[in-house]
């Protein structure tokens, strides 16, 4: 398991957030960040999943305020 502390460029589109962090295991990554877009429908206070923006990903919301985003290695 590494820790990658650089930017994530546009795949993710969160290259400005300064509370991030990726971590790869194997063929897989974890990105996780605070969420920081605005949510028009009622959000389950504890975990809500949903497609990611980009094919493949998976967002989990978790407390209304991290956010991870699982996706397979590039």
């Amino acid at each position: 398991m590494t820790t990658l502390h650089s930017s994530f460029g546009s795949r993710f589109g969160l290259e400005y957030m300064p509370t991030s962090f990726l971590v790869r295991m194997g063929k897989r990554e974890v990105l996780v960040c605070r969420d920081f877009r605005k949510r028009y429908y009622a959000v389950n206070p504890i975990m809500e999943c949903d497609t990611g923006v980009q094919a493949g990903h998976l967002e989990v919301l978790m407390f209304r305020r991290w956010l991870l985003i699982l996706s397979k290695a590039h």
